[in-house]
């Protein structure tokens, strides 16, 4: 009996704890996954001011009531935007404001110097609180509770505030002063008044989630009962089932923590070709995570997780390791040919990976021109600190270029202030050359401004000969796609490249 009660009583110890950490993980990708809607509104919220505040026509005119009112309709996370002069309201998206209505001050001010009140009543829909952004002479007003509309189980309560404690929006009803002392603590997860927690911060914001602990112990509790009959040998059997389980049940989070950690990522390299000769010139570096199990799992799969948590980072700087030690040899020997590496946005803005690239290049006999820096438009939200990084970059020798080119916040004014070297057209573009589609004539405005903008362009996902036929009568002249060879390894690539080198 003795010999049964203590396995048995060891594995619903550990069964415990392992369920408590399993419902920490979950609450905590939950509260990140609030922190990450919170920043994409007052991303699109930000644009929306900035785009207002470039309005040069007479205040209150009806163009201006319109254009205000077009980037209301357009901007997801604004319900609407408001002009003031000296303090009072002089008209909205909704038109002239009528009465006298006074701008509330700012609560406080986030880093890009974009102000925040909370609890703010609209004219229209007055019992609704909102939040307003205050820019120059305009604010937007966001309703908070966008940032807290996630599907979730009803037990589940949700909330975010500032880091200061001032809520902002809730989900399910939680108890604010229970919110408020978690985020007072600042723990990112635990037990408080018989509640599990998990907390998640970013820039002056912190998500709660929280369980009643009952509610995620009764499973727990079931399963336990069953377990006690089964005596010795089943307790020794439970115990192996139980460390199998608690393996399997790891978050995608704490998968990827481990990825990194073992260095389990690979890099393949999908070829750039000059379309008329079918010459390589170079590859773009392309991320595979390879599992111990040997399967292999494309980004789509994992690159947003890498990129909400912060993993991203080192993952870079695992492919810039890879990129050396699979090409080095290769780039050292061939000046004619570049490999182009993707930076997520907070290298964009920050220039953290500058240093890294650099020390990776050093005594391997690599120009850093042989390095392109691709960027996709999400990294170009914080436009100023996007264009430091590049001018430095270039500076230091390395090409820059735009990528997936069309997908995100594509306006002009971006490419004529970023300092460029490369456009690369989106995929989607492409699909819908020699087609009655309504972006069909777009892939030639993209051309034409690149040309002018004297942009190296490249066409991504080209699968037929007639797309490159039409890039080629068009000026195009570098290209991707599996006409021309899908994301293959090192090896492959190497003699690929010497093939069409060869033949051209």
């Amino acid at each position: 009996m003795l010999g049964a009660i203590i396995p048995i009583a060891a594995m619903l110890y550990f069964s415990r704890v392992l369920a408590i950490e399993n419902e920490h993980q979950q609450l905590a990708l939950i509260a990140q996954r609030i922190i990450s809607r919170a920043d994409i509104s007052f991303a699109d919220a930000t644009l929306a001011l900035r785009q207002i505040n470039a309005f040069t026509e007479i205040p209150c005119s009806p163009a201006h009531i319109a254009r205000m009112r077009e980037i209301t309709a357009s901007t997801r996370a604004v319900e609407e935007i408001g002009y003031f002069e000296n303090g009072l309201m002089k008209c909205t998206s909704w038109g002239v404001t009528e009465g006298e209505v006074r701008e509330e001050a700012p609560n406080f001010t986030i880093a890009d110097g974009i102000g925040v009140t909370v609890d703010v009543h609209p004219l229209v829909a007055e019992r609704t609180p909102m939040m307003a952004l205050h820019l120059g002479a305009y604010n937007v007003l966001i309703d908070p509770v966008r940032f807290v509309d996630v599907i979730v189980d009803p037990d589940i309560k949700l909330a975010i505030a500032t880091d200061k404690g001032m809520l902002l929006a809730r989900l399910n009803n939680p108890d604010p002063t229970l919110i408020t002392r978690i985020i007072a603590g600042h723990r990112t997860k635990g037990i408080e008044d018989g509640y599990l927690f998990a907390v998640s911060r970013a820039r002056n914001w912190a998500a709660v989630a929280v369980e009643d602990q009952r509610q995620a112990l009764d499973g727990l509790r079931q399963q336990q009962a069953l377990l006690v009959p089964f005596g010795i040998c089943m307790a020794l059997l439970n115990i192996g089932g139980i460390v199998w389980f608690s393996r399997r049940r790891l978050s995608p989070l704490g998968e990827l923590q481990i990825a990194v950690r073992r260095r389990e990522f690979i890099v393949h390299y999908q070829p750039i070709v000059e379309i008329r000769t079918g010459r390589c010139v170079g590859a773009e570096a392309l991320v595979r995570w390879r599992p111990p199990d040997g399967s292999l799992l494309s980004p789509d799969l994992f690159i947003p997780l890498a990129e909400s948590s912060g993993l991203i980072k080192p993952i870079t700087d695992q492919v810039i390791t890879l990129v050396v030690a699979d090409l080095g040899q290769l780039l050292a020997t061939d000046r004619s040919m570049h490999i182009a590496i993707n930076l997520c946005a907070e290298d964009v803005a920050t220039g953290r990976v500058l240093p890294v690239i650099e020390k990776a290049l050093r005594n391997t006999g690599i120009q850093p021109d042989q390095i392109w820096l691709e960027m996709t438009e999400r990294g170009f939200i914080d436009i100023d600190a996007a264009c430091t990084t590049l001018t430095r970059a270039r500076e230091l020798g390395y090409s820059a270029a735009i990528d997936d080119f069309g997908t995100g916040y594509s306006r002009l004014s971006y490419l004529e202030s970023l300092p460029l070297d490369a456009l690369k057209i989106d995929k989607s573009f492409i699909d819908t050359i020699d087609t009655d589609s309504a972006t069909s004539s777009v892939t030639s405005h993209i051309i034409d401004m690149a040309k002018t903008l004297k942009l190296v362009i490249v066409a991504e996902g080209i699968e037929s000969q007639y797309q490159a036929d039409y890039l080629t009568k068009r000026g195009v002249e570098y290209g991707q796609g599996w006409l021309f060879a899908r994301p293959i390894p090192a090896e492959e690539f190497v003699d690929y490249y010497q093939k069409t080198k060869t033949a051209a």
